[in-house]
């Protein structure tokens, strides 16, 4: 199993690619737990949420968003932040992506500046 993970602005072999949101708000990091990535089997990831001066943003609300565009439908799992581990970090669990191909995720933040999102881009062949 092949995985390129890709925030729309970064190269496709950066494995940690931080992402800026929509508006500017934040920058995000997403770290999966498994390398490599494989189908059907549940496991969790690490977010990194930083100011755009890059200060770690503390005490955030983060929803977790999977869907597949080409096949119309998301994860098979409702992933949720279950862990503040401090210093801007956030652990995600409950990841699962159940088929390969084209995924997004899209990681939406509330913090003290206001609610914004960034999407990153997933392929797993």
């Amino acid at each position: 199993m092949c995985v390129v993970l890709a925030a729309c602005s970064s190269a496709p072999s950066d494995r940690e690619p931080a992402r800026e949101t929509y508006s500017g708000m934040y920058t995000i990091t997403a770290r999966p737990g498994l390398d490599p990535l494989v189908i059907n089997r549940i496991h969790e990831w690490t977010l990194h949420v930083e100011t755009p001066d890059g200060r770690p943003v503390e005490n955030a609300r983060i929803m977790v968003e999977g869907d597949m565009p080409e096949h119309q439908h998301g994860l098979p799992t409702k992933p949720e932040v279950t862990q503040n581990l401090g210093n801007g970090d956030y652990l995600v669990e409950g990841m699962k992506f159940n088929m390969p191909g084209a995924w997004e995720l899209t990681f939406t933040v509330t913090a003290d500046a206001g609610s914004d999102a960034a999407t990153f881009e997933l392929v797993l062949e």
